[in-house]
Order: C-alpha cells, then sequence, then structure tokens
C-alpha cells in the first residue's frame, strides 16, 4: 500500500472505529466482542483499501463489514455462550432505581432476532437510509422497512414490560 493510502486508512480508521465499535455493541450486547468486531471489520476493510471506492459508500462498506462479522461471531459455535437469563429478560433495577436507560434498551435489543435487531441499529442509531441499510444487510428496502417495524414493536412491548415492573 501507497504512503498516502495508508495515512488515508489510518484517518478513516481513527474516525471511524468508536462509531463502528458503538454499532457492534448494539448488535451483539458485549463491548469485548464488539470490540473484536470493530478491529476485524478495520482488518477487512484494510485488506480492501486500495479497490474501495473513498469517495461514496465508505461509511456504509463500514457498517456492512462490521455488521457480517458481529454475525460471523454469533455463528462461531465458540461464541455461543449461555446466558443465566431468560431470552429478552430485562435487568432488575437495583434497590435505589438508577437504572441506566441504555442498559435497559441495550437488554431489550437482546430480545429481539438477529435481522430486526440488525435493522434498528443501524436506521436508528447509526442513521443510514433504508436503501443504505438494504445494502449492508444485502436486502431488499421492503425487508428492511418490515424487520425495523417488527422490531420497534417488539422493543416497545419489552420496554413496555420494563416500565411496568
Amino acid at each position: 500500500m501507497r504512503r498516502r493510502d495508508e495515512a488515508d486508512f489510518t484517518e478513516f480508521a481513527a474516525a471511524a472505529l468508536g462509531r463502528l465499535r458503538r454499532t457492534a455493541y448494539l448488535m451483539c450486547g458485549d463491548w469485548h466482542r464488539a470490540e473484536d468486531a470493530a478491529q476485524d471489520a478495520l482488518v477487512r476493510i484494510y485488506r480492501r483499501w486500495d479497490k474501495l471506492n473513498r469517495l461514496d459508500g465508505l461509511n456504509t462498506y463500514a457498517h456492512k463489514v462490521v455488521v457480517s462479522v458481529v454475525l460471523d461471531q454469533s455463528r462461531r459455535p465458540w461464541r455461543r455462550e449461555q446466558s443465566t437469563a431468560e431470552p429478552g429478560e430485562l435487568p432488575r433495577p437495583d434497590s435505589a432505581r438508577t437504572v441506566d436507560d441504555r442498559q435497559v434498551v441495550i437488554g431489550a435489543l437482546a430480545g429481539i432476532p438477529a435481522g430486526q435487531r440488525a435493522c434498528v441499529v443501524l436506521r436508528h442509531y447509526a442513521d443510514l437510509s433504508i436503501e443504505e441499510t438494504a445494502q449492508v444487510l444485502g436486502i431488499s428496502t421492503g425487508t428492511v422497512k418490515s424487520q425495523t417495524s417488527r422490531g420497534l414493536i417488539q422493543l416497545r412491548e419489552l420496554l413496555g414490560e420494563r416500565a411496568a415492573s
């Protein structure tokens, strides 16, 4: 890789790492896995850096790669950790009732299927358009719309149950 390309990649990686890590975290709910996923995504991007069109779609491509890495991680047998919580179960509030809202949302995100979670995270956290989300996930725009809608409905139900308890 040429020196200028190396500098461009370093600048891109420094700017994108935090965003990719947060997106991965919302996808998997584990900061360690999110860190691994973000780094793996940057390695994959680095390998293709000289072939990528950096003028348009680089951030969309980076999100596509990090989502792919997170989904790949979840399919590996050694990554299938067993949780003691029931699927979709949210953390109980402490005695002072000071639960971080972000943790509640992360818990709720973990309770919805991966495809819906990916659509909700990319659309509402990463702020990608319907078309960009479809491109990242390799699905149609109609599927993005329906998966996002179903995911939001399930999130509302999970968060409503949480508020009621």
